[in-house]
């Protein structure tokens, strides 16, 4: 649960509105202990987005403290956005209750009831308003989005837009929902969140895949991903078995690492990289461009250096520039042809390999493939899931890849 410390308020000057802010949160705390979702929504609405007729004069009184006190509008954003946060965190207790977020986070975008009954709730509505623009309240959109489940059980898959699927990614979470002005506590809630749901997707699919081995199969258990059956279980066995006969993909991560220790240079640590990862490429796609331009790519990354022993600064930053060239190139320029090209020559399976190859021999490099992702779910949220169905495979594979090599999930089951 996220404790808001309530002593640690807007940096104002007037001690009188900084002891109004704690009254405000923790008449809020109260509310949210002792009233049902539907009648704290409505009051809150009165409190800020009517900003008239609060059913407690003293707490109306505590606005204006504030409001007179002039905040700018970041320290009033800072308040508001501490007030929605303790409201959700209540409701994240009790899963019955959280269907109540999305409908908090709406209410800022109605109408007040009526019109403005004085200056200090006409001053409120202004800075209600300019809430709605800032990052702030984009990242509690994006969280509201995690708990809306009213229409999708009637919609196709296809028909959604990407964004509501971002429960079904936890490795986006700290990338999608953190921003330059997220506090240390609202990033530890979105941490847990994320883990909570990581860990559910874990249990989900090794039940599923341990009752997929058994002689008669229970049709109670549900597939966790968005794939056939059959791809789910050929996906999980590229990740888990001999890859061609040989070795699973963690064998050859730690033979590659092996092979880093004994590295005497960069150079020779650039031309292994580039054969640790065309290794599980089909050669009629590999002989084509993509091969040379890895290479070229590599052999022009940082040649300064080439003379010298690998540290590990160098072989995560020459993961991440790999990276930049195999996903996605940056926030600024989404460019991700090449990303595009191999799922669509590919397949997935093969593609999430060779990204999940990195991270298993520099273990530094997943947050980083994670904000790559990011970057294109960003891009592409507002489309149907229909017309970006590569993404969606792609994202659905990175699950089973992360969830079969990267965590504590028991690999016997699989």
């Amino acid at each position: 649960m996220l404790n808001y410390n309530l002593n640690s308020l807007s940096t104002n000057n007037n001690h009188q509105s900084a002891k109004q802010e704690q009254r405000l949160y923790q008449h809020l705390q109260d509310l949210a202990r002792q009233q049902d979702p539907e009648e704290l929504i409505g009051n809150f609405r009165a409190l800020f987005i009517d900003a008239s007729g609060y059913f407690i004069p003293e707490i109306w009184q505590v606005m204006e403290t504030i409001i007179h006190a002039d905040p700018d509008e970041e320290e009033f954003h800072n308040i508001l956005n501490r007030s929605c946060y303790i409201l959700i965190n209540c409701w994240l207790q009790n899963p019955q209750l959280q269907k109540s977020i999305p409908e908090l986070v709406s209410i800022f975008q109605v109408k007040p009831n009526n019109l403005p009954s004085c200056w200090t709730s006409k001053r409120v509505r202004t800075l209600i308003s300019s809430f709605t623009e800032t990052e702030k309240y984009v990242a509690l959109q994006r969280l509201a989005k995690m708990f809306i489940r009213e229409t999708q059980e009637n919609t196709k898959i296809a028909d959604r837009k990407l964004e509501k699927l971002i429960d079904r990614y936890p490795y986006l979470y700290e990338h999608c929902f953190f921003n330059d002005e997220s506090t240390d506590e609202e990033q530890q809630e979105i941490k847990m969140i994320g883990r909570r749901q990581q860990q559910k997707y874990e249990i989900d699919l090794s039940k599923y895949i341990t009752y997929q081995r058994l002689p008669r199969k229970s049709n109670s258990i549900e597939n966790p991903t968005l794939m056939k059956d059959e791809e789910l279980n050929e996906v999980v066995k590229y990740f888990t078995k001999k890859v061609h006969g040989c070795q699973t993909l963690r064998d050859q991560a730690q033979q590659f690492q092996t092979y880093c220790d004994f590295t005497c240079s960069y150079g020779t640590f650039k031309d292994g990289l580039y054969e640790y990862l065309t290794d599980t490429i089909d050669p009629g796609y590999s002989k084509c461009q993509f091969n040379r331009k890895l290479y070229d790519k590599l052999q022009n990354t940082w040649s300064d250096n080439n003379t010298q022993k690998p540290n590990d600064s160098l072989i995560l930053g020459t993961c991440k520039k790999m990276l930049d060239f195999l996903v996605v190139e940056s926030l600024e320029q989404p460019k991700h042809f090449v990303f595009y090209d191999l799922i669509n020559n590919l397949g997935a399976t093969i593609v999430i390999g060779m990204f999940l190859k990195i991270v298993l021999f520099c273990h530094q490099a997943k947050p980083y493939l994670e904000q790559k992702f990011s970057i294109l779910f960003n891009h592409y949220q507002g489309a149907t899931t229909g017309k970006v169905w590569w993404l969606v495979k792609s994202m659905e594979t990175l699950n089973v890849a992360f969830s079969t090599n990267l965590v504590g999930i028991n690999l016997w089951c699989f």
